[in-house]
């Protein structure tokens, strides 16, 4: 298998998913606007979306895979089936309660999580009932990523890489046609969130049982295999999903700053997922199935190696979209965003939010290929230790910046303690003797700045200023942000190419 060949398949899928996403956004924000409808919606779905990303992107997979690819190299067909069934069975039945009892405490949940919204009550009440109708997609999405995890085991990247595409076209659906139909008319995009859970679960359900992997389900709660998994995850949920904690208790914050800052809060996240989607989550996804079988064989060497390539092509790819992300802030949400009831007032706010996200995008998508790093070993505790520490930082930096900085204190706070977790995983597997950078590092590292300075100048000349891009036509906007990205890019490949770097440098291949 070609890895590098295999990231970019999966970040093709994911950005096939993101660009959905983001024409989901921009008609959510064109036809509802900014208003406490959205903001009772966003912080409704952040519950939901919070259980996604732990099981989609993080915890369940680094508990499960590496006990999977285990029993994949060490027993029978027969018991990786049953194993299967038996972890499908437990994960069933738990999220089946966690459902129930969500839909009868939403009132308690929301009040937990958006404390300010109970100054208004339609604003509460209306997040209420859309949080009881969204808890059932928690069901929903994760089994579908457990399924999705099971095909990665297999290599079998690109079905569950496409899979967050047919939510996005679930919710766009609901948004332009159901919505004038329904009322309040923002419980059509409760719909369509329900929808896209059910198209992701039975997609994939066909390329399972293609493999012979489609588990029955069979509660059973002595199988030693799915006991390591639960003491596991619990641990697991907590230390990888230190921003997502964190982005939640952001929202309490925000409840109580001024109407729309979850809003703007939330559309500056989905600019700044997008390269973490694209590098983060795609690297993560293929390196942990290919760390946990050199973690198993014991071949160090192998595993080093795998992490420092994971590194050299983060920093590769992520350095000059951080700078990217943060020189267009302002060109990418007017072209995005703005029009209809999404002002100029809205897009400057939010590229407040998105400047201070910017920050710390390096730091998200180097903790994907961290992390792995330490689950494939099935070493939960650091990890967890690691989190403990984030979290309490992050929650004082909370404190500190969102009275001078307001909405985008909350961005940055997130931003440092995503700075914190990574160097905190970086030095913990140095000293555990896990990792040891190879030759080269200085000379790559000095090339990469010159590059990323090239592009910067580029992006600097091509953006113009801000007030150009409000009074021109969006298609304009459109053309004119092609333009800028197109340029920033070809001039940074254009310099790394000048510099001695090559493609056949970064091929690698994996069992």
């Amino acid at each position: 298998m070609n890895l590098l060949k295999t990231v970019f398949t999966v970040s093709g899928m994911t950005l096939i998913s993101r660009i959905l996403g983001f024409i989901r956004d921009a008609a959510i924000a064109r036809i509802f606007g900014v208003s406490i409808a959205t903001d009772a919606f966003w912080t409704a779905f952040k519950i939901p979306n919070l259980l996604r990303r732990t099981f989609a992107e993080g915890a369940f997979s680094q508990a499960f895979v590496p006990i999977l690819a285990e029993y994949r190299k060490t027993r029978t067909e027969e018991e990786t089936n049953t194993l299967l069934n038996h972890v499908t069975g437990v994960l069933g039945l738990a999220l089946l309660i966690v459902t129930v009892l969500g839909i009868i405490a939403a009132p308690f949940v929301v009040w937990l999580t958006a404390t300010g919204f109970a100054n208004t009550p339609a604003k509460f009440d209306l997040t209420v009932t859309l949080l009881r109708w969204l808890f059932p997609y928690i069901l929903l999405i994760s089994l579908a990523s457990l399924a999705g995890s099971i095909l990665n085991a297999y290599n079998k990247f690109s079905v569950p890489a496409f899979t967050p595409t047919l939510l996005n076209i679930a919710m766009i659906f609901a948004t332009v046609v159901v919505a004038p139909y329904v009322h309040p008319p923002v419980l059509a995009l409760a719909f369509g969130v329900m929808l896209g859970g059910v198209l992701q679960l039975v997609y994939q359900l066909p390329h399972l049982a293609k493999l012979g992997r489609l588990p029955k389900p069979v509660p059973n709660f002595k199988d030693p295999a799915v006991r390591r998994i639960m003491l596991q995850m619990g641990p697991a949920i907590f230390a990888v999903s230190i921003s997502q904690i964190s982005l939640l208790i952001n929202t309490w914050f925000a409840s109580y700053l001024e109407n729309g800052s979850v809003t703007w809060l939330y559309n500056a996240d989905r600019l700044m997922e997008l390269p973490t989607g694209l590098l983060g989550v795609a690297l993560g996804t293929v390196l942990l199935p290919s760390l946990s079988r050199h973690a198993a064989s014991n071949n160090h060497d192998e595993f080093n190696a795998l992490l420092d390539w994971g590194l050299r092509l983060t920093l590769l790819l992520a350095l000059p979209a951080a700078v990217g992300l943060a020189m267009l802030a302002s060109p990418l949400l007017a072209t995005l965003f703005m029009g209809g009831k999404y002002t100029a007032h809205d897009v400057f706010m939010t590229q407040q939010a998105l400047v201070a996200y910017s920050v710390g995008l390096i730091a998200l998508i180097l903790i994907k290929v961290l992390a792995p790093g330490f689950y494939a070993k099935q070493n939960i505790k650091t990890p967890v230790k690691i989190g403990v520490m984030v979290l309490l930082g992050t929650q004082l930096l909370n404190i500190l910046l969102v009275s001078r900085f307001h909405h985008a204190g909350l961005a940055l706070a997130i931003s440092l303690g995503a700075c914190m977790n990574a160097s905190l995983l970086f030095y913990n597997l140095r000293k555990r003797g896990d990792y040891s950078p190879a030759a080269g590092w200085g000379m790559f590292t000095v090339k990469l700045g010159l590059a990323t300075l090239a592009m910067a100048a580029s992006l600097w000349f091509l953006r113009g200023h801000f007030e150009q891009w409000l009074h021109i036509r969006a298609w304009q906007r459109a053309i004119w942000l092609t333009v800028c990205v197109a340029g920033g890019a070809g001039v940074y490949f254009a310099s790394l190419y000048l510099l001695g770097f090559r493609v056949a440098h970064f091929r690698r291949r994996a069992d």
